[in-house]
């Protein structure tokens, strides 16, 4: 069996949801932050100044709302199956993510991934000794290189080649680690990162990525 390394992004396409839309609506914000989101994954304005802005509006939040948060996600069909696969045929399993390490970690934990990359989020105390968020982000922004450079990390850490790595996403700015990867895979993509990708899957259900990866393989 071909050793591989597998990387996904995560909001809409390993979890149905975009976790700063979820944490913009406990805010009162979520129709601000969603428009920009949506704005931003169609490549329409740049990621890193529509995260800045969304964020801001995420001020006084508190941290609390991170479990709150993660107990509404749901993981996308066929994701543990994609996942349990991966790791049966001893292929490592990355998330790269415009999301936030304060909910990655958590579905690292439940699902058994093997690498992570991620914001993390500022905070704050308050007189009342309750945490905030302060509406910055402390890490470096994950940027559209940003993924890029974490796929190629990742695999020469493993001793692999590109050529033997997946990548799959749903934004604009999944485009450059799809095309650089082995196997590229829009996942119920924007329309600029389908018409860039190699293989598209337009149903929710990851596990079809396993039919992509095995056809690709066959015809090596």
């Amino acid at each position: 069996m071909t050793q591989r390394l597998l990387v996904m992004d995560i909001d809409s396409t390993l979890i149905d949801e975009e976790v700063i839309d979820e944490l913009g609506d406990a805010c009162g914000f979520g129709q601000q932050i969603s428009e920009i989101t949506a704005r931003a994954m169609n490549g329409e304005i740049d990621f890193t100044r529509a995260l800045q802005e969304r964020v801001r509006l995420l001020k006084g939040l508190s941290t609390d709302i991170f479990d709150e948060v993660y107990a509404r996600l749901h993981v996308t069909n066929g994701a543990r199956t994609l996942i349990d696969t991966a790791h049966a045929r001893d292929w490592t399993v990355g998330v790269v993510s415009g999301g936030f390490h304060e909910v990655a970690d958590k579905l690292v934990a439940e699902l058994g991934i093997d690498y992570c990359y991620a914001h993390t989020l500022g905070t704050s105390t308050r007189e009342d000794g309750q945490s905030v968020l302060d509406g910055t982000v402390t890490s470096d922004i994950v940027t559209k290189e940003t993924k890029l450079a974490q796929l190629r990390a990742w695999a020469e850490k493993d001793g692999l080649t590109l050529d033997q790595t997946i990548a799959i996403g749903d934004g604009a700015n999944d485009i450059p680690m799809i095309q650089a990867a082995g196997v590229g895979i829009a996942f119920c993509a924007k329309p600029v990162t389908r018409a860039a990708a190699p293989y598209q899957i337009n149903e929710r259900n990851l596990a079809l990525a396993l039919d992509i990866i095995d056809r690709h393989d066959s015809r090596r």
